[in-house]
């Protein structure tokens, strides 16, 4: 049984995730602010493995970043839905999937600000949030579980 699924706006790639999120990230950076047109993207992040595509198939843009390696994008070709990213930088097989494509984003659990140097003025984590100015040591912040997990997909 899938814990979540999710597709694009217009219905043509839709998607089943059978493990929980090891994190959940509200990405303040510019970048995200740009590919989604809003003040922050929120990413679950899961093992690639884990994220079956069920119907359709997403088109692959790769994206210059400021790290030097490629931000591969994953969208719908019909109606251009940001479905996911894989960012290339990073030495593990995980993928970023944006909170807004899951069919009930009431399950998604609590996210951790990060990169909030270049958040809006206007916005202010909740109190109780965990927010970053940038990155985190990922050691201090993950769960113990979601750090076995991640060693089982370093490249």
């Amino acid at each position: 049984m899938s814990e979540y699924k999710g597709r694009c706006a217009c219905g043509a790639v839709s998607y089943e995730i059978d493990r929980t999120p090891l994190i959940v990230h509200a990405c303040h950076c510019s970048d995200c602010q740009r590919l989604t047109g809003s003040a922050f993207a929120i990413n679950l992040v899961f093992e690639a493995k884990a994220v079956t595509t069920t119907s359709g198939a997403p088109e692959s843009v790769k994206l210059d970043s400021p790290s030097g390696h490629p931000h591969e994008v994953f969208l719908c070709k019909a109606c251009s839905t940001n479905l996911w990213s894989k960012y290339h930088a990073v030495p593990y097989e995980i993928l970023y999937v944006r909170g807004g494509t899951l069919d009930d984003s009431s399950k998604m659990p609590r996210p951790v600000h990060i990169f909030t140097r270049s958040k809006q003025a206007w916005f202010k984590p909740p109190e109780s949030a965990r927010a970053f100015p940038g990155f985190y040591e990922v050691e201090d912040v993950w769960p113990a579980e979601s750090l076995e997990r991640l060693n089982e997909v370093a490249v």
